[in-house]
């Protein structure tokens, strides 16, 4: 089966949402989320978005000056400057759509995050990313030039220099091929402009706060397809992740501890003043190391977050969704602390984009999480990623708008060339699933060291040989395309934190604990046959 349009966006979060409304003002969009549309990233963002509204005491240049600090000397400063300088074009858009940020006197009411000198980050009680989310695409369905596809994998990005009609090398795409999970059949789906805005890779680690969907699906097709990927070594871990064995996935928002929560040993004492004069509102990489560090000294699994010095009102009022959800698991967290655990939380690498998502492929764009334009560098500021998004979404949809796109003929499609059918033997991959996340758990983690890396590599090796024979020789599916896109961010991630013999921001080794000078603006880039 084969479609065309003139814009496809493959993600549903804020990023890929926005951009399919700038964009359906000037055509024809096909939005592909590959699960149900609200199972985002976006989704799932707790705290909020930063945005400097406080002139009084706050400022644009503050705001500035903690992004770069935190990104430790490898922020591209000049995108810095852009992104947040269109943060308030972001959040009009935002309430535009009806996004209801809470306010006091028609004030917005702030909080503060890990790294932010003050108080700028703009929220919806603890459901930030659920507002967003539910508003937006409210505004997506009732739109006339957006097809909606869920549960649609894209599998593949088209590119010309392979389809059979074209006698062409070029690095340009065309659209993708997109698995079309409840009919089982994949679709070549042409389109003039490609958007991948598909998040991260937080599902290549053991423990994560991202949903299930976050295979890296958009940095593996954009590897596969020729374009450069940078900064994967810098994964950052969220420090506070609810520490239970049925609490899935579920993120302990920064903002608990922005609004006087304290972290605390097994001995239920506090220790980041050890460690940081920000306490526990240190940047996130220093407290998710510094929590490493309490917890391998003591032996322990887990630590505590404690808020219980408010109020039981100020509680239930402000973190209501995270007080809902421990008290599922009888954890009143008015009168008790908060178990929890880092767990792997952001790329802050991705493909290289510049600011307007433009990769190094034609007709393809990447933005927000997918995406590294340098605003993040070796550490993202707690809240910039909903700001990113929402900016590059913009931007993207106005370099699209303002380009060639109306010139473009769209060739003709190659179908999907499937494999022989045979019956899925997915205890294979649900074994190699497994084994390679608690590989990279293990030994790509927090702390990490030349030997534990050189480690890593071997077993990924070993599991990439085998799932590379196991998809030529079976049918598509979910699980057999996660594993491949996994394998790939893997790979990525550690050939990347290999190369960086330095420890800076989010990546720490044993063996090199000291930043470089040599290293210093230097961003690890890797491409198809660099391995």
């Amino acid at each position: 089966m084969r479609i065309k349009t003139d814009f496809l966006i493959i993600g549903s979060g804020i990023a890929g949402m926005m951009a399919s409304l700038e964009l359906s003002k000037s055509g024809k969009v096909i939005l592909v989320s590959k699960d149900d549309v609200l199972e985002a990233n976006t989704y799932y963002a707790q705290g909020g978005i930063a945005s400097v509204k406080d002139f009084k005491n706050d400022s644009k240049d503050k705001h500035i000056k903690d992004t770069l600090f935190a990104g430790d000397g490898l922020c591209d400063k000049s995108v810095v400057e852009t992104i947040i300088d269109n943060s308030e074009r972001v959040i009009e858009k935002l309430e535009s759509y009806g996004v209801d940020f809470d306010k006091n006197n028609n004030s917005f009411v702030l909080t503060r995050e890990g790294g932010h000198s003050e108080n700028r980050v703009l929220h919806h009680k603890d459901t930030t990313g659920k507002e967003i989310q539910e508003k937006v695409f409210k505004r997506v369905k009732n739109d006339p030039n957006i097809i909606v596809l869920s549960n649609h994998f894209a599998a593949d990005l088209i590119m010309e220099y392979k389809l059979s009609k074209m006698d062409s090398d070029k690095r340009t795409c065309w659209g993708a091929y997109v698995y079309d999970k409840k009919e089982n059949q994949v679709i070549a789906v042409g389109a003039k402009k490609t958007i991948l805005a598909t998040g991260g890779a937080g599902k290549v680690y053991l423990f994560t706060s991202n949903p299930d969907i976050a295979t890296g699906d958009g940095i593996a097709m954009a590897f596969r397809a020729g374009a450069e990927i940078q900064n994967m070594e810098f994964m950052q871990f969220h420090p506070t992740t609810l520490y239970h064995p049925y609490a899935k996935n579920f993120l302990i928002s920064e903002a608990v501890r922005g609004e006087g929560g304290i972290l605390k040993n097994y001995n239920k004492e506090a220790f980041m003043e050890k460690y940081h004069e920000m306490k526990s509102l240190a940047p996130r990489d220093i407290v998710a190391r510094s929590m490493d560090t309490e917890m391998k000294n003591s032996g322990v699994d887990h630590l505590y977050l404690d808020i219980t010095m408010k109020s039981e009102d100020f509680i239930k009022n402000r973190f209501p969704n995270i007080y809902k959800k421990c008290e599922e698991f009888n954890i009143d967290i008015t009168k008790e602390m908060i178990p929890v655990v880092p767990a792997a939380h952001y790329n802050c690498g991705g493909i290289k984009t510049d600011i307007n998502g433009k990769t190094g492929i034609g007709n393809l764009y990447a933005i927000g999480e997918t995406a590294c334009t340098g605003f993040h560098g070796a550490n993202r500021l707690a809240s910039n990623s909903l700001l990113e998004g929402g900016v590059m979404a913009l931007f993207s949809a106005e370099s699209i708008k303002n380009g060639d796109y109306n010139d473009l003929h769209i060739p003709e499609l190659d179908n999907w060339q499937s494999p022989v059918t045979r019956k899925h033997e997915n205890v294979i991959i649900n074994n190699n699933w497994d084994e390679l996340r608690r590989t990279m758990w293990n030994f790509v983690g927090i702390v990490r060291s030349d030997k534990r890396l050189n480690y890593a590599l071997k077993r990924i090796d070993l599991i990439e040989e085998e799932i590379r024979e196991f998809y030529y020789a079976n049918p598509v599916s979910t699980n057999l395309l996660e594993m491949r896109n996994l394998i790939i961010n893997a790979k990525i991630i550690i050939k990347a934190a290999m190369w960086r013999k330095e420890s800076r921001g989010i990546h720490y080794t044993l063996d090199y604990t000291q930043k470089k000078k040599s290293f210093k603006d230097k961003n690890s880039t890797f491409k198809k046959g660099d391995f």
